[in-house]
């Protein structure tokens, strides 16, 4: 199995939301240790998380599992600093690829960050992106040749920047899962009623 670590990212401080978000409760447990088990039960060697915004309220929400914790000083520069926060940790621990993905897009599942890795294991694909809604973003899955690339982003920048310069060599894979994401009341209150529709 590729050396591939996941990299999630949370560090934003959710103004939309109002409350941190990373704590919102779905199914039980809060959003952030949803996403982080979910990156735990894929084949990824190591989950990376990236806390910015209220970690220190936030962090315990991971107690008791296996993660990688960094804290991004410059989370309120963008999401940018955050994904280079953790390629770092991610380049220390001899990454050969990462999977960038967030803490508000509960229905991805663990079998999709599998699907990602086995794509680039098995083609030898050095980008493979969700695509959805007409787009492609996270979860995105980078081999170790485009982590300069990453370092590179603006602090504003995410990484569809990178995936859009590298069309050619990117596979985008079908993931209508990664539009729903948990950014306003509203979208929480679609969340639950989806949550109790199981």
């Amino acid at each position: 199995m590729a050396n591939v670590a996941a990299i999630l990212l949370a560090a934003g401080n959710a103004s939309r939301m109002g409350a941190p978000k990373q704590l919102l409760d779905y199914g039980g447990r809060p959003l952030l240790r949803h996403a982080a088990e979910t990156a735990l039960a894929s084949g990824c060697s190591k989950v990376i998380v990236v806390l910015g915004a209220k970690a220190g309220a936030v962090a315990p929400a991971l107690d008791g599992l296996p993660v990688v914790t960094v804290v991004n000083p410059r989370w309120d520069e963008g999401m940018g600093t955050s994904i280079q926060a953790g390629l770092r940790a991610a380049a220390a621990a001899s990454a050969e690829a990462v999977i960038l993905m967030l803490a508000d897009q509960p229905l991805i599942s663990a079998g999709f960050l599998d699907r990602l890795i086995g794509i680039h294991t098995d083609a030898g694909q050095a980008i493979v992106a969700a695509r959805y809604a007409g787009t492609a973003g996270v979860p995105a899955l980078f081999a170790r040749q485009y982590f300069d690339d990453l370092e590179a982003l603006r602090p504003a920048q995410g990484c569809k920047a990178v995936i859009q310069a590298n069309e050619g060599n990117a596979c985008l894979v079908d993931c209508p899962e990664a539009e729903f994401d948990v950014d306003t009341p509203d979208d929480y209150q679609r969340l639950q009623t989806l949550a109790g529709a199981k």
